[in-house]
């Protein structure tokens, strides 16, 4: 948000509006079906091993991409290995704890230290930071922060955040949540109070992205270099590799710039929130609070993915379809050899990501969006989609989406379609899903008649889906 202004708000609209989605149209009638993974549902309600592995590889495909970022958060995260699905429930409790307390006290300092208001969100409303930046940003030859689309096309913000919405409710390790709940009702009031507490964090984060960016501006534009390098968070910084300071005019003095050759400050946009207590100058108190905020917030995420990673091969693939007499110790260490494995393949890509954190965030989200949405949304409220829909959907969308992604950032393509971005192509994918989908059920025999029963009794409030499940 602080690099992208206005445009950032993606993040914002598609995070939170998603959990309105998904406490609205999945997570009490995935409870109730009763199924603890996304492969386990797709597979029983589309009654196939096909769809079950066609979802098992999604899944692995979808949290890989997402454990990337947070294994370059933290390094290496093995928390998973400790507890099962409810022990992980729980630690994530506690890791949001810690993020949301170290998140608003630097908001809260940031926000009293600039304004003299304690409370983020009135100080960025009432206050003229944001225009003041605005205008920074326009004298040093950047675009301007407040106005709208200077990074990112009306279309593009649109289909992102349409993106993020949908992926955010197709997200295998989000869904895994509520199936912890004891029972349906309890899944939609487990998303609703998710709301609450995402929209304390996100209504907190614009005031912290403008307070940051002004403060870095501040402190490094047009100042001397040397002076500049005598500060600590300074020279931390440029040793990570991750702060570049160069004077390539020799006139000693820093110059930042939108024009890369006249620029002389490199910074990585995933430092922002770990650096800027250390900008403002806060207590060191604040400034390690926030690193285990961040350090929590990343742990939590990947917790949650290398649990759906494991799962989906020692419970979905495994159990399932090649063993299903498995010892639950077999099961258990199975699941611990793939999050190690999957941990080891992460970590060259966190050490070297191929795009900051956010943005492959989002290229998971698009992913989730175009496989895994349609095909549990059809799969609660059309009787009529079978089994060859579905996977006929799921392929198209999950094929086209990563095609398209890793195309236009890793080799060169132009945004080929309407200019439409890789975070944004999810959308797309989503609807070609749902298309494929639809025609290729309606082209095909229906569902066995128990099945179109179980999608009647899935949606009606009351009972047991495990009733529904062995009738």
């Amino acid at each position: 948000i602080s690099f992208l202004g206005f445009d950032g708000a993606v993040y914002l609209m598609g995070w939170t509006g998603g959990y309105a989605g998904l406490a609205l149209l999945l997570a009490p009638y995935l409870r109730k079906f009763g199924r603890y993974t996304v492969p386990e549902f797709i597979g029983d309600r589309y009654y196939s091993n096909l769809a079950r592995v066609v979802a098992v590889i999604a899944a692995i495909f979808v949290s890989f991409v997402y454990a990337v970022p947070q294994v370059r958060g933290v390094g290496i995260a093995f928390i998973a290995v400790l507890g099962g699905m409810k022990g992980i429930t729980w630690t994530q409790v506690v890791q949001y704890v810690v993020l949301i307390t170290a998140y608003l006290i630097m908001g809260i300092a940031l926000a009293n230290l600039l304004t003299g208001n304690p409370i983020p969100q009135l100080a960025f409303t009432f206050s003229d930071f944001a225009v003041r930046l605005s205008e920074l940003q326009v004298e040093l030859g950047f675009k301007e922060y407040v106005a709208p689309f200077q990074n990112l096309s009306a279309l593009n913000v649109f289909l992102i955040t349409l993106t993020l919405m949908v992926g955010t409710a197709g997200l295998p390790h989000v869904i895994i949540r509520f199936y912890t709940v004891p029972k349906a009702s309890d899944a939609r009031w487990s998303a609703g109070w998710a709301l609450v507490f995402i929209g304390l964090l996100y209504t907190t984060a614009p005031a912290v992205a403008v307070f940051s960016k002004y403060n870095l501006l501040n402190t490094l534009a047009n100042k001397p270099v040397e002076e500049v390098r005598q500060i600590d968070w300074v020279q931390k910084w440029e040793q990570t590799g991750l702060l570049k300071l160069q004077d390539k005019n020799g006139d000693g003095i820093l110059q930042m710039s939108a024009n890369p050759d006249v620029n002389e400050v490199t910074i990585d946009r995933d430092i922002i929130v770990l650096s800027t207590p250390e900008v403002a100058k806060l207590s060191p108190f604040i400034v390690g609070l926030v690193a285990a905020g961040g350090l929590a917030a990343a742990l939590s995420t990947a917790a949650g993915l290398l649990i759906v990673i494991a799962s989906a091969i020692s419970h979905d693939l495994y159990t399932r379809l090649i063993n299903p007499g498995a010892s639950e110790a077999t099961k258990l260490l199975i699941a611990r050899v793939v999050i190690f494995l999957v941990v080891v393949l992460a970590a060259p890509f966190g050490i070297n990501p191929p795009a900051f954190i956010a943005q492959l965030v989002a290229f998971a989200f698009g992913l989730a969006a175009s496989t895994f949405f349609p095909a549990i949304l059809l799969g609660i409220f059309d009787r009529r989609m079978n089994m060859q829909g579905a996977v006929a959907g799921m392929i198209v969308g999950l094929v086209f989406t990563a095609s398209y992604i890793i195309g236009t950032k890793y080799l060169g393509w132009p945004n080929f379609i309407l200019g439409i971005t890789a975070e944004g192509i999810g959308a797309i994918g989503m609807l070609l899903n749902f298309v494929v989908a639809y025609l290729v059920s309606r082209a095909t025999p229906p569902p066995p008649e128990e099945i179109q029963h179980l999608v009647d009794e899935i949606r009606i409030p009351k009972g047991s889906a495990g009733s529904a499940l062995e009738h």
